[in-house]
């Protein structure tokens, strides 16, 4: 992620490295594109659909939590180019631009964020929906280039959010591992938010030799926890079996993304290998 954002790596040779996983699509996040014109937007385009590569998801990060009325304007604009881009990259049956709430910065009360991350999110549907483009919510953690944590760390604030939206261009990206940052049981997150969601990030964590789930609560509103690290999918803290037993109850037919490659590209192609068995033998799609 670092080498694409920093342009030591194209997204170019990024695509030619996914061709290579055996996957059917690719994710962005905002910054691995350098241009959003028409022109450089089709050469990405072209190059995904050489490695017969659908792009459906945009991971971005809006910043909602702000008291500043402009700063959060500025947010929705953003939003709005992200979605314009994934209107023009995504395949028509579905694609979708993530939101989050925003950082959990001191003196923001429960009330403001939430009350402040829901306009938002209302203000960016009408639009969205012109551009047949989902937004999807993520209970998150943090993203890497922010000061703080996600303001709707908790499945407590996210459920709140969530709860306040309803529209059918509207729904949850469920990640178990962000649950487990937050010191809580995936399983218990995912049954109360199943109904909703609509895609998913597949990763997972591990106890570092020493460390217990008390450590993990310990740390969990903190910062990144040091009790965990970050590997192949299907060898961690979640349990898969019981994830894709939740999808299959609700149908679940559209996307999951690949959370990993910090230690390389032969993680992810076991990570790769595992989640496609998962899907073949609990009867879900893609």
């Amino acid at each position: 992620m670092d080498e694409l954002t920093n342009g030591t790596m194209t997204i170019f040779e990024w695509i030619e490295l996914a061709g290579t996983l055996g996957v059917d699509g690719i994710e962005l996040y905002p910054t691995f594109l350098k241009q959003q014109d028409e022109a450089y937007l089709n050469r990405v385009k072209a190059a995904a659909d050489k490695h017969r590569l659908a792009i459906p998801m945009m991971c971005s990060s809006p910043d909602f939590v702000q008291p500043d009325e402009m700063a959060r304007e500025s947010e929705i604009e953003r939003m709005k180019a992200m979605i314009d881009v994934m209107a023009l990259l995504g395949p028509e049956e579905f694609r979708s631009v993530r939101v989050l709430s925003g950082q959990n910065r001191p003196g923001i009360s429960r009330e403001e964020g939430i009350a402040w991350t829901v306009a938002c999110i209302r203000r960016l549907l009408p639009y969205a929906e012109a551009k047949r483009v989902h937004l999807v919510m993520e209970n998150h953690y943090k993203d890497g280039y922010w000061v703080y944590p996600e303001f709707a760390q908790s499945s407590a604030i996210f459920l709140a959010i969530v709860s306040e939206i309803d529209s059918p261009w509207f729904g949850v990206n469920f990640d178990p591992s962000n649950a487990l940052l937050a010191g809580e049981d995936p399983l218990v997150v995912m049954e109360q938010v199943k109904e909703r969601i609509v895609t998913m990030h597949a990763s997972d964590r591990y106890l570092k030799p020493g460390y217990t789930l008390e450590d993990l609560r310990a740390y969990s509103l903190q910062g990144y926890s040091e009790a965990l690290a970050h590997g192949v999918i299907g060898k961690g803290l979640n349990d898969y079996d019981a994830i894709f037993s939740h999808l299959r109850d609700i149908g679940f037919h559209r996307w999951i993304s690949i959370e990993d490659g910090v230690n390389g590209l032969d993680e992810m192609r076991q990570s790769a290998v595992f989640l496609k068995a998962k899907l073949a033998e609990w009867g879900a799609k893609r």
